[in-house]
């Protein structure tokens, strides 16, 4: 989900980075001699951007890329009654989408939003998102999470995930919406935190709490690994591993909320809005019949002046988020190049990517006609273009970025898959990210000869070496579901299981282990040769609600819903975020950060 926030960066930088960034220190040092940093340096300031005779530059590389033959992105005259229908289906779920996102954005509710204003007199968390951030778009994650759980509606999960620029540097944000059950912790509001740690570890991406929690629902929510306690795991890890952590205690910070400031390295807390401890005072005066106010027991003057939890004291939220702002510019991070880097505009229409979503598997059209929408100047650099067609490879750029490109273009067959599993390690030999644009084929029909029973098995053989190339590619990897995501193929194609950086899915992306239209073929227990007429239609409909797009998303199986015209901005804003570590400084320690 893309979202605009309204306020001018005091240190401004450019969203577009370098395509190829520079090599790291320890590589120049050991490989090009000690004064190669100063001679880069050097470079850089007079515009060539490389050593004489060591890297070709960038103009040259683009020459290079606009050599790459152009995709005939024409949808042909056949197919138009396809492409028709198509359009028809994605407005339909796009109205859904939206529909949703509006009941996302009012939190908890328009009484629950003027009680947190108004009585309360605390910032409504999008607004403090807007004093946080940079002037610049935003990605949120999955805004869609926790609707319509067992337990209820949860919406946003109770919390704001996404990754900004603070003082141009790309940032995640963990914010906690009190006017959603009072920001009580719901288990899918666990699950959006610990995606947004992971995230945050992946692409080695500074975090950023903003708390206001009222403590956890606490079924479900204890005892297992990846339950509450993970995520106070994790931010030792993530300190460990150099990776900085701010928290801004803006509310409540009970239970086991409050470890997560004083967990992090450095922690700022609002005064007379913010407190923090174990147990409120409803507890102390049952447990000892003594009454005393929260700002006693646990607020900031307490905090900042005693316990030492707090290591600054903000008199205002205003004050907190500059402070932030201003500890994110002590990180010591390079600066990212602010260089503008050209590319080429795909030659066709991103709106006529709502023609190209499938309603289903049967309406799918070439996938070089949705390439041809996304790539700069609509060039292709394809890869065994005559061999396993039902997948399509090969390079491409995306606002000036390298990518590797693996598509479906109809079932994994056994060709396509060792052609998948060549290509894959050939882009991780290269130190070069992978999209993975996924529409795997429904249930297979059963064989029905040894001839048809072989030709499967081998053709399991391949999509296993596909699957161990793709799970041990040492390369960023986005996945894009722009159809169906179904069965084993979709492991193959980097599914959630095999832990992309980002996954996203089209509104008419369908998640289920067999499409609902082939749930007859699928064989059924019992002696009885036919199954209830009746039953049978009950499972179709249920599985053709929980297959659905918002149902996933709202169960955390992605990273949100986008919309397929905004696909190429997604795209190119996730390699940036993923690139911003190249630009980092990092110290020698490995130990993490000791507050108390």
């Amino acid at each position: 989900m893309w979202n605009k926030v309204c306020r001018r960066s005091p240190h401004p930088a450019s969203l577009l980075l370098p395509s190829l960034p520079p090599l790291s220190r320890a590589f120049r040092r050991t490989c090009l001699g000690p004064s190669s940093d100063r001679q880069r340096a050097q470079a850089a300031r007079n515009g060539t951007g490389a050593l004489p005779g060591c890297l070709p530059s960038k103009a040259k590389r683009r020459r290079c890329a606009q050599m790459y033959p152009a995709l005939d992105g024409r949808v042909p005259p056949a197919h138009r009654h396809v492409f028709e229908e198509n359009v028809s289906n994605s407005e339909a779920v796009i109205k859904r989408y939206s529909e949703l996102l509006q009941v996302v954005s009012k939190g908890g509710g328009e009484n629950a939003v003027l009680r947190h204003t108004q009585r309360n007199k605390k910032l409504f968390v999008r607004e403090r998102l807007k004093l946080l951030l940079d002037e610049e778009s935003f990605l949120e994650l999955s805004p869609l999470a926790g609707l319509s759980m067992p337990y209820g509606d949860v919406p946003a999960a109770g919390c704001l995930t996404g990754i900004g620029k603070i003082c141009g540097i790309w940032c995640v944000f963990v914010a906690n919406d009190a006017t959603v059950k009072g920001g009580t912790i719901y288990p899918i509001g666990v699950k959006k935190q610990l995606r947004a740690q992971e995230i945050a570890m992946q692409n080695r991406l500074v975090s950023v709490y903003l708390v206001d929690s009222g403590g956890a629902f606490l079924s479900e929510l204890f005892p297992d690994k990846m339950h509450g306690g993970r995520i106070f795991y994790n931010e030792a890890i993530i300190s460990a591993m150099k990776i900085p952590q701010v928290a801004v205690v803006c509310g409540s910070c009970v239970a086991g909320g409050a470890y997560v400031p004083t967990m992090a390295e450095e922690t700022v807390i609002v005064d007379k809005i913010g407190t923090l401890f174990l147990a409120g005072p409803p507890l102390v005066r049952a447990a000892t019949g003594e009454y005393v106010s929260p700002e006693d027991l646990g607020g900031a003057t307490l905090h900042s002046r005693v316990s030492g939890c707090s290591d600054h004291f903000a008199s205002s939220e205003k004050e907190a988020y500059e402070c932030v702002r201003n500890i994110i510019s002590t990180l010591n991070y390079e600066p990212v190049p602010e260089e503008l880097m050209e590319h080429d505009h795909p030659l066709y229409s991103s709106d006529e990517l709502l023609g190209l979503a499938p309603r289903d598997y049967s309406c799918t059209l070439p996938v070089k006609l949705v390439l041809s929408r996304l790539l700069d100047g609509s060039r292709f650099q394809e890869f065994k273009a005559e061999y396993g067609t039902t997948l399509v490879t090969g390079f491409g750029h995306v606002e000036g970025h390298l990518v590797g490109i693996v598509a479906n273009n109809g079932e994994l067959s056994h060709d396509a898959a060792l052609k998948g599993s060549h290509f894959v390690q050939l882009c991780s030999h290269r130190g070069i990210p992978i999209l993975f644009f996924q529409n795997t084929a429904p249930h297979a029909a059963e064989p029905t000869s040894i001839s048809q029973a072989e030709a499967q098995a081998n053709r399991l053989k391949a999509q296993a070496s596909m699957m161990a190339a793709v799970a041990c590619a040492a390369v960023p990897k986005i996945t894009i579901v722009i159809g169906g995501c179904f069965g084993s193929e979709s492991y193959a194609m980097c599914g959630r299981s095999f832990s992309p950086n980002f996954l996203f899915l089209w509104p008419n992306a369908r998640v289920a282990l067999v499409d609902s239209r082939h749930l007859s073929m699928v064989p059924q227990a019992g002696d009885s040769d036919c199954t209830d007429e009746s039953e049978l239609k009950h499972l179709k409909q249920k599985l053709e609600e929980e297959s659905s797009a918002f149902y996933s998303s709202a169960r955390l199986w992605d990273d949100g819903v986008i919309l397929p015209q905004n696909t190429r901005k997604v795209i190119a804003q996730c390699l940036q975020i993923i690139e911003q570590q190249k630009y980092q400084v990092l110290p020698p320690y490995q130990y993490p950060v000791m507050r108390i």
